[in-house]
């Protein structure tokens, strides 16, 4: 199929693209890397009057450190991500999880911030995201806004972005250099978007767990945070016992829906698993 007929902008500036937005009243799209976008026009489930595209507004891939956090530009593309010291350094959880996004050509185009504002659920990067409590930058008529990841994601497909918002940039805190990490997914195909995934973030305290970071991907309309599945291990330290407890509690915290890909009974047996493994993971490559 085709799409149905639009108009097309490529503003030079973030004001032209926000102007553009305001202009059609919240019936245009912001066009990224398209990865998602694309295939939405051409079955024809999104039929926007215009597409806005942020590829010739200068500024807006970067990758940089400081204040503790690591702040990457909405265009900045997943290939770069891949292959950042930056992010190896300083978020080996994002690195890991851009290795599952998609195949070559989709990291070669898709883009972080597209990722993120398109909001589905089973991606991977709302889940680390959530998972490490980070943030996003909207910018829009009446200026700047930092949306926390909490408050970003709404349903499928849905973020608490206005329609006349872009989303500019992406904010993560650094992680504890001595953290273990790991994101465990569930797909039918490489490549294929998640049934469930899990990224887990881990920092030791010799046999105590200092911190715990969980989050899921597949397992309900927005990404969740296992904030009581990461208190068993904050508060039972690192054993065998403690990891089974909190993949049981993972299960019990999502609410995930039946679709042709998997029931929910079997995506809340997928959360508890890949949990688990996850953890194991990430407390194996910990460091005291």
């Amino acid at each position: 199929m085709k799409p149905v007929s639009f108009d097309y902008h490529a503003p030079a500036s973030l004001e032209a693209a926000v102007a553009l937005l305001q202009r059609y009243g919240g019936e245009a799209k912001v066009l990224a890397g398209g990865q998602s976008l694309m295939p939405l026009l051409n079955f024809r489930l999104s039929r926007p009057a215009a597409l806005v595209d942020l590829g010739r507004i200068p500024g807006l891939a970067y990758i940089e450190e400081g204040d503790g956090q690591v702040r990457l530009g909405a265009m900045t593309r997943q290939r770069t991500i891949e292959f950042s010291p930056v992010v190896a350094r300083r978020l080996p959880l994002l690195g890991e999880a851009t290795k599952w996004v998609g195949h070559l050509p989709i990291r070669t185009r898709g883009t972080i911030g597209g990722s993120i504002a398109h909001a589905d659920p089973s991606a991977e990067y709302p889940a680390v995201l959530t998972a490490l409590g980070g943030a996003v930058v909207a910018r829009g008529p009446k200026g700047e806004r930092v949306v926390q990841a909490k408050d970003l994601f709404v349903t499928y497909l849905t973020t608490s972005l206005e329609p006349d918002e872009v989303l500019a940039e992406v904010r993560l805190p650094a992680m504890d250099p001595a953290a273990g990490f790991a994101l465990e997914e569930f797909a039918r195909r490489r490549g294929d978007f998640a049934i469930v995934a899990i990224a887990a973030m881990v920092v030791r305290d010799g046999a105590r767990c200092a911190q715990a970071r969980l989050a899921t991907a597949g397992a309900g309309p927005v990404p969740v945070r296992l904030s009581a599945a990461e208190e068993i291990l904050e508060r039972d330290g690192l054993t065998d016992a403690a990891i089974a407890a909190a993949a049981r509690r993972a299960a019990e915290l999502v609410s995930p829906d039946s679709d042709l890909h998997a029931s929910a009974d079997y995506r809340r047996h997928l959360t508890e698993v890949l949990t688990r493994r996850a953890l194991t993971r990430a407390i194996r490559g910990a460091r005291v």
